[in-house]
């Protein structure tokens, strides 16, 4: 059963869910850029025998606060806040796309704080071609400054995300699309190249792995985090 919730964080209201029992270790969700938490329903209650899942919307997206201030620093920010304010000191992350570049940073930042790290079909933060993005018509989900702000440092990683790579200590999984995701698959595999001791997992369905195979999703990543505990 899920459950709904808000948490302040540094003057920003960041919406999240809850599955599973309160004394099961931590894991923590981050959506793609556009998604809310709500995205990992597909997944989330299998990932929850015997553990406490948490699924954020990052600033800018959902429920949570749209401040009109955009970064994936301060998003990093905003987790490392919102894992404070629950009092979660040693947690298991993993991040879909955008809500991946946060996991990554986030995991950097502050080494012993996670402990496993599943990167969904991320890739290295290299510089590649500026696209202008279209914005959809109607009410969105989310901010549509927010998307303007972070493409542009997608398109144009700031130098230190790559030295980041190196800090981090979690045990990682890097899960990639294959050829049907937009995201170049080289890419990935460098990004799994670029953190010590990263595996590299390939589930061929595309970009959106967790919601187009949601069962290979939930056994690959239950698998690498040790299996469901006893909760």
């Amino acid at each position: 059963m899920v459950t709904r919730r808000i948490a302040g964080v540094g003057g920003v209201r960041l919406a999240y869910r809850v599955w599973g029992p309160p004394e099961g270790p931590p894991l923590v969700l981050l959506p793609a850029l556009g998604d809310v938490s709500g995205d990992w329903d597909t997944v989330a209650a299998e990932l929850a025998h015997g553990r406490r899942v948490y699924a954020v919307d990052l600033r800018g997206h959902g429920d949570s606060g749209r401040p009109g201030t955009y970064s994936l620093e301060l998003m990093r920010a905003d987790v490392l806040g919102f894992l404070d304010a629950l009092g979660l000191d040693r947690i298991d992350l993993v991040g879909h796309s955008l809500g991946g570049i946060v996991a990554y940073l986030v995991a950097a930042a502050r080494p012993g704080l996670v402990d496993r790290l599943v990167l969904e079909d991320v890739g290295a933060p290299y510089p590649r071609p500026a696209t202008a993005p279209e914005r959809p018509d109607g009410e969105l989900p989310f901010d549509w400054a927010m998307v303007l702000a972070v493409r542009r440092q997608i398109d144009s990683p700031p130098g230190d995300w790559l030295t980041a790579l190196g800090d981090i200590t979690a045990e990682t999984l890097v899960l990639a699309g294959g050829p049907r995701s937009h995201i170049p698959q080289e890419s990935v595999s460098r990004l799994a190249r670029l953190i010590p001791d990263a595996r590299l997992r390939t589930i061929p369905v595309g970009h959106l792995i967790h919601r187009e195979a949601p069962k290979a999703f939930a056994e690959a990543v239950t698998e690498f985090l040790g299996g469901p505990s006893a909760g």
